[in-house]
């Protein structure tokens, strides 16, 4: 099963395309997509739905994973976040995927083992679950990963499904 996972913000999405199945996940690719610094940010959010367009065209993945909506202290830092989670959906709703939404705090717990998990521990763990090197860089881009590995671990993913059946 190939999963786009997908960390949402304003000034940097964050994407990781994964492969897995039993148990065993292959990075097909990860990065973010950064709009531009100037212009609007309607015309900013544009960027970022393209961006995740382009992602979706190049690896046509079977579904869509995202983080979800959470508590911010600052509620205009929530509304924007809010305004490039509904883009990168709209994305995929538009490519006809299905659409799978994780709390950061389940994603953190899938991955990392416990919901308070900080940074750098989701990227060490995305780095050992992939078998990479190093943890993809920047960490937007090891969120994304985090994210397409919270639905292949959990949820609905393949894993979850073989645990179920058995």
């Amino acid at each position: 099963m190939r999963v786009l996972g997908i960390d949402p913000g304003s000034s940097a999405t964050g994407y990781g395309v994964v492969d897995g199945e039993r148990g065993e996940f292959l990075l097909v690719e990860c990065g973010v997509v950064r709009p531009g610094r100037t212009g609007s940010f309607a015309e900013r959010l544009l960027q970022i739905h393209e961006g995740v367009l382009a992602v979706i065209d190049r690896h046509e993945p079977e579904c869509l994973a995202i983080e979800g909506v959470f508590y911010r202290e600052n509620a205009r830092t929530a509304v924007i976040l809010s305004h490039a989670r509904g883009v990168a959906l709209l994305a995929g709703a538009l490519r006809g995927l299905p659409v799978l939404e994780y709390a950061p705090a389940e994603i953190k717990k899938s991955v990392v083992g416990t919901g308070r998990a900080g940074k750098d521990q989701v990227g060490y763990m995305v780095q050992k679950l992939l078998g990479l090197s190093a943890a993809p860089s920047p960490a937007d881009a090891s969120d994304g990963c985090a994210v397409a590995l919270c639905h292949l671990l959990t949820g609905t993913g393949p894993l979850a499904a073989a645990r179920t059946s058995s």
